[in-house]
């Protein structure tokens, strides 16, 4: 369906690749632009508006403070706890993934 296109980034004037893959991503999130910069272009870019503090999107996250589920102690989550599942701080989250 997706094939790998040739695009002109419009910032260097660089040729680049706009793989199959990328455009399936593009695709499954609803992009209907191809990108119109190179990769190092947009991650330039990126940096430019984060260090500008107007990069889009940079949302802070709303932290929520629990209780770790195996140690017992106070740390934070970048969600909303349900209280049906377990919550672990980042020691033992870590231990949990390893051991599967």
């Amino acid at each position: 369906m997706f094939e790998d296109r040739t695009l002109t980034c419009k910032e260097c004037g660089v040729e680049f690749l706009f793989s199959a893959r990328e455009q399936e991503f593009y695709a499954e999130k609803g992009f209907q632009n191809d990108p119109s910069r190179c990769p190092d272009c947009r991650a330039a870019r990126k940096r430019r508006l984060a260090e500008s503090g107007q990069a889009p999107m940079q949302q802070q996250r709303e932290m929520h403070e629990v209780i770790c589920s195996s140690c017992g102690v106070t740390t934070t989550v970048p969600f909303r706890p349900s209280g049906s599942r377990p919550v672990y701080c980042r020691e033992c989250f870590q231990s949990q993934r390893r051991s599967y």
